[in-house]
Protein backbone atom coordinates (compact mmCIF):
# COMPACT_ATOMS: atom_id res chain seq x y z
CA UNK A 1 0.00 0.00 0.00
CA UNK A 2 1.40 3.31 -0.87
CA UNK A 3 0.28 6.56 0.54
CA UNK A 4 0.84 8.51 -2.36
CA UNK A 5 -0.87 6.87 -4.66
CA UNK A 6 -4.12 6.90 -1.96
CA UNK A 7 -3.24 10.71 -2.43
CA UNK A 8 -3.12 10.73 -6.00
CA UNK A 9 -6.40 8.07 -6.27
CA UNK A 10 -9.08 10.39 -3.87
CA UNK A 11 -7.39 14.11 -5.67
CA UNK A 12 -8.18 12.60 -8.78
CA UNK A 13 -11.57 10.69 -7.73
CA UNK A 14 -13.24 14.41 -6.20
CA UNK A 15 -11.83 15.78 -9.60
CA UNK A 16 -9.13 18.44 -8.38
CA UNK A 17 -5.84 19.05 -9.70
CA UNK A 18 -2.35 19.20 -7.88
CA UNK A 19 -2.65 23.19 -7.88
CA UNK A 20 -6.37 23.01 -6.27
CA UNK A 21 -5.36 20.46 -3.84
CA UNK A 22 -2.01 22.38 -2.92
CA UNK A 23 -4.38 25.43 -2.46
CA UNK A 24 -7.07 23.64 -0.31
CA UNK A 25 -3.71 22.41 2.04
CA UNK A 26 -1.97 25.20 2.00
CA UNK A 27 0.97 23.96 0.02
CA UNK A 28 2.64 24.57 -2.96
CA UNK A 29 1.88 22.20 -5.93
CA UNK A 30 5.61 20.65 -5.94
CA UNK A 31 4.81 19.33 -2.26
CA UNK A 32 1.76 17.67 -2.93
CA UNK A 33 3.64 15.97 -6.07
CA UNK A 34 6.35 15.00 -3.42
CA UNK A 35 3.32 13.55 -0.73
CA UNK A 36 1.97 11.51 -4.65
CA UNK A 37 5.43 9.91 -5.40
CA UNK A 38 6.37 9.34 -1.43
CA UNK A 39 9.15 11.11 -1.56
CA UNK A 40 7.90 13.18 1.68
CA UNK A 41 5.01 12.14 4.13
CA UNK A 42 2.56 14.47 4.67
CA UNK A 43 2.49 16.04 8.72
CA UNK A 44 -0.84 14.33 10.67
CA UNK A 45 -1.99 17.76 10.63
CA UNK A 46 -1.92 17.37 7.18
CA UNK A 47 -3.46 14.15 6.81
CA UNK A 48 -6.52 15.46 9.16
CA UNK A 49 -7.25 17.86 6.64
CA UNK A 50 -6.92 15.86 3.78
CA UNK A 51 -9.34 13.29 4.56
CA UNK A 52 -12.02 15.97 5.47
CA UNK A 53 -11.11 17.39 2.13
CA UNK A 54 -11.73 13.89 0.45
CA UNK A 55 -14.62 12.62 2.57
CA UNK A 56 -12.49 9.64 4.10
CA UNK A 57 -11.79 8.30 7.54
CA UNK A 58 -7.48 8.44 8.62
CA UNK A 59 -7.59 5.12 9.01
CA UNK A 60 -8.62 4.54 5.16
CA UNK A 61 -6.24 7.04 3.65
CA UNK A 62 -3.12 6.06 6.00
CA UNK A 63 -3.78 1.86 5.69
CA UNK A 64 -6.21 0.59 3.11
CA UNK A 65 -5.43 0.32 -0.94
CA UNK A 66 -7.92 2.37 -2.35
CA UNK A 67 -6.79 2.42 -5.62
CA UNK A 68 -7.87 -1.26 -5.16
CA UNK A 69 -11.49 -0.32 -4.40
CA UNK A 70 -11.63 2.19 -7.43
CA UNK A 71 -11.89 -0.80 -9.91
CA UNK A 72 -15.03 -2.26 -7.62
CA UNK A 73 -16.80 0.63 -6.22
CA UNK A 74 -18.14 3.38 -8.28
CA UNK A 75 -17.95 7.38 -6.65
CA UNK A 76 -20.63 7.93 -4.27
CA UNK A 77 -23.86 10.29 -5.80
CA UNK A 78 -26.65 11.71 -4.38
CA UNK A 79 -29.34 10.99 -6.25
CA UNK A 80 -33.21 12.32 -6.72
CA UNK A 81 -35.68 8.88 -7.55
CA UNK A 82 -38.90 9.48 -8.73
CA UNK A 83 -41.95 7.94 -7.00
CA UNK A 84 -42.67 4.73 -8.11
CA UNK A 85 -45.06 1.60 -7.70
CA UNK A 86 -44.12 -1.65 -6.58
CA UNK A 87 -45.03 -4.83 -5.73
CA UNK A 88 -43.57 -6.63 -2.27
CA UNK A 89 -43.23 -9.91 -0.71
CA UNK A 90 -41.34 -10.71 2.09
CA UNK A 91 -39.45 -14.27 3.57
CA UNK A 92 -37.85 -14.97 6.16
CA UNK A 93 -35.76 -17.97 6.06
CA UNK A 94 -32.27 -19.40 6.42
CA UNK A 95 -31.75 -17.78 2.28
CA UNK A 96 -34.00 -15.29 2.07
CA UNK A 97 -32.74 -13.63 -0.64
CA UNK A 98 -32.84 -16.30 -3.30
CA UNK A 99 -36.40 -17.52 -1.70
CA UNK A 100 -38.31 -14.25 -2.11
CA UNK A 101 -36.18 -13.66 -5.66
CA UNK A 102 -37.32 -16.68 -6.97
CA UNK A 103 -41.37 -15.97 -5.56
CA UNK A 104 -41.18 -12.69 -6.80
CA UNK A 105 -39.47 -13.86 -10.43
CA UNK A 106 -42.83 -16.43 -10.71
CA UNK A 107 -45.32 -13.85 -9.58
CA UNK A 108 -44.05 -11.38 -12.22
CA UNK A 109 -44.56 -14.16 -15.52
CA UNK A 110 -47.94 -15.16 -13.74
CA UNK A 111 -49.07 -11.37 -13.46
CA UNK A 112 -48.17 -11.23 -17.05
CA UNK A 113 -45.88 -7.93 -15.68
CA UNK A 114 -42.56 -10.49 -17.40
CA UNK A 115 -44.57 -10.40 -20.70
CA UNK A 116 -45.59 -6.36 -20.82
CA UNK A 117 -42.45 -5.21 -19.52
CA UNK A 118 -39.36 -7.23 -19.79
CA UNK A 119 -37.11 -4.85 -18.10
CA UNK A 120 -39.09 -4.11 -14.72
CA UNK A 121 -36.34 -3.70 -12.19
CA UNK A 122 -36.49 -6.05 -8.92
CA UNK A 123 -35.10 -4.57 -6.13
CA UNK A 124 -34.62 -5.61 -2.57
CA UNK A 125 -33.72 -4.58 0.82
CA UNK A 126 -33.54 -6.55 4.89
CA UNK A 127 -36.32 -7.48 6.55
CA UNK A 128 -35.35 -6.48 10.17
CA UNK A 129 -38.31 -7.69 12.13
CA UNK A 130 -37.36 -11.14 12.94
CA UNK A 131 -37.35 -13.03 16.10
CA UNK A 132 -34.21 -13.76 18.11
CA UNK A 133 -35.74 -17.36 18.08
CA UNK A 134 -35.63 -17.46 14.23
CA UNK A 135 -32.43 -15.80 14.09
CA UNK A 136 -29.70 -18.33 17.03
CA UNK A 137 -32.41 -21.00 16.84
CA UNK A 138 -33.02 -21.68 13.40
CA UNK A 139 -30.64 -19.46 11.20
CA UNK A 140 -33.49 -17.84 9.76
CA UNK A 141 -33.28 -13.70 8.25
CA UNK A 142 -35.87 -11.79 6.58
CA UNK A 143 -35.36 -9.92 3.19
CA UNK A 144 -37.90 -8.29 1.14
CA UNK A 145 -38.50 -7.88 -2.80
CA UNK A 146 -40.15 -5.71 -4.88
CA UNK A 147 -40.58 -5.30 -8.91
CA UNK A 148 -41.28 -1.66 -9.77
CA UNK A 149 -44.30 -1.72 -11.70
CA UNK A 150 -44.68 0.98 -14.44
CA UNK A 151 -47.73 3.50 -14.12
CA UNK A 152 -49.15 1.55 -17.84
CA UNK A 153 -49.58 -1.95 -16.18
CA UNK A 154 -52.69 -2.97 -14.59
CA UNK A 155 -52.86 -6.04 -12.73
CA UNK A 156 -55.49 -8.24 -10.13
CA UNK A 157 -52.87 -10.86 -9.38
CA UNK A 158 -52.61 -11.80 -5.95
CA UNK A 159 -49.87 -12.86 -3.43
CA UNK A 160 -47.73 -9.63 -3.17
CA UNK A 161 -48.34 -6.04 -1.43
CA UNK A 162 -48.84 -2.86 -3.26
CA UNK A 163 -46.96 -0.04 -2.31
CA UNK A 164 -45.69 3.14 -3.44
CA UNK A 165 -42.60 4.78 -2.85
CA UNK A 166 -42.81 8.63 -2.70
CA UNK A 167 -40.33 10.89 -5.02
CA UNK A 168 -37.11 10.73 -2.49
CA UNK A 169 -32.95 11.53 -2.14
CA UNK A 170 -30.56 8.41 -1.73
CA UNK A 171 -26.93 8.08 -1.53
CA UNK A 172 -25.60 5.70 -4.11
CA UNK A 173 -23.05 3.14 -5.21
CA UNK A 174 -22.39 0.94 -7.62
CA UNK A 175 -20.27 -2.36 -6.55
CA UNK A 176 -18.91 -4.23 -9.72
CA UNK A 177 -19.06 -8.52 -9.18
CA UNK A 178 -20.64 -7.75 -5.72
CA UNK A 179 -21.10 -11.69 -5.13
CA UNK A 180 -17.51 -12.43 -5.67
CA UNK A 181 -16.86 -11.21 -2.42
CA UNK A 182 -19.99 -11.28 -0.63
CA UNK A 183 -19.79 -10.89 2.54
CA UNK A 184 -17.09 -8.70 2.20
CA UNK A 185 -17.79 -6.15 -0.47
CA UNK A 186 -21.77 -5.66 0.24
CA UNK A 187 -21.34 -4.76 3.58
CA UNK A 188 -18.26 -2.68 2.83
CA UNK A 189 -20.23 -0.22 -0.09
CA UNK A 190 -23.02 0.63 2.97
CA UNK A 191 -20.19 1.44 5.32
CA UNK A 192 -18.73 3.48 2.71
CA UNK A 193 -22.10 5.47 1.88
CA UNK A 194 -22.12 5.65 5.82
CA UNK A 195 -18.63 7.57 6.13
CA UNK A 196 -19.70 9.41 3.02
CA UNK A 197 -22.94 10.78 4.81
CA UNK A 198 -20.88 11.47 8.13
CA UNK A 199 -17.99 13.01 6.54
CA UNK A 200 -21.03 15.83 4.37
CA UNK A 201 -23.16 16.19 6.89
CA UNK A 202 -25.59 14.36 5.56
CA UNK A 203 -28.20 12.20 7.55
CA UNK A 204 -29.66 8.73 6.57
CA UNK A 205 -33.74 9.28 7.21
CA UNK A 206 -36.29 6.86 7.76
CA UNK A 207 -39.67 7.73 6.53
CA UNK A 208 -43.12 6.77 5.97
CA UNK A 209 -43.84 5.66 2.36
CA UNK A 210 -40.32 5.45 1.87
CA UNK A 211 -37.50 2.51 1.76
CA UNK A 212 -34.91 3.35 3.93
CA UNK A 213 -32.46 1.63 1.42
CA UNK A 214 -32.56 -0.95 -1.13
CA UNK A 215 -30.28 -3.00 -3.63
CA UNK A 216 -30.74 -3.22 -7.16
CA UNK A 217 -28.52 -5.75 -8.82
CA UNK A 218 -28.57 -5.93 -12.64
CA UNK A 219 -25.89 -7.12 -15.56
CA UNK A 220 -24.24 -5.51 -18.43
CA UNK A 221 -21.74 -6.65 -20.67
CA UNK A 222 -21.64 -10.16 -18.92
CA UNK A 223 -20.57 -8.13 -15.81
CA UNK A 224 -23.03 -8.22 -12.51
CA UNK A 225 -23.05 -4.79 -10.48
CA UNK A 226 -25.56 -4.04 -7.77
CA UNK A 227 -26.61 -0.34 -6.72
CA UNK A 228 -27.21 0.47 -3.02
CA UNK A 229 -29.31 2.79 -2.28
CA UNK A 230 -29.67 4.77 1.46
CA UNK A 231 -32.15 7.72 1.68
CA UNK A 232 -30.59 10.48 2.83
CA UNK A 233 -31.83 13.90 4.73
CA UNK A 234 -30.50 17.66 4.23
CA UNK A 235 -30.12 17.70 0.44
CA UNK A 236 -30.34 20.49 -1.87
CA UNK A 237 -31.19 20.75 -5.21
CA UNK A 238 -27.47 21.24 -6.08
CA UNK A 239 -26.73 18.20 -4.09
CA UNK A 240 -28.92 15.68 -6.17
CA UNK A 241 -29.86 15.12 -9.45
CA UNK A 242 -32.86 13.26 -10.86
CA UNK A 243 -33.36 9.26 -11.60
CA UNK A 244 -36.19 7.43 -12.94
CA UNK A 245 -35.48 4.34 -10.91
Amino acid sequence: MSLGTNISYLRKQKKLTQEQLAEKMNVTRQTVSRWETDEVVPELAKLVDMSSVFACKLDMLVKEELSAQGEIYSDIKIKRVASFKMASYVIISPNPEDDVNGYMERWAVNSGLKAACPDAKLIGWDFPFVSLEQQNRFGMRGYAAAYVIPERFETECPGVHYLENIEADYAVITITEPFVQAFERIPAAYKMIMEYLQANNFKEKQQDNIISCFEHVYEKDEVTFMDVYIHVDGVTKADAFSQFI
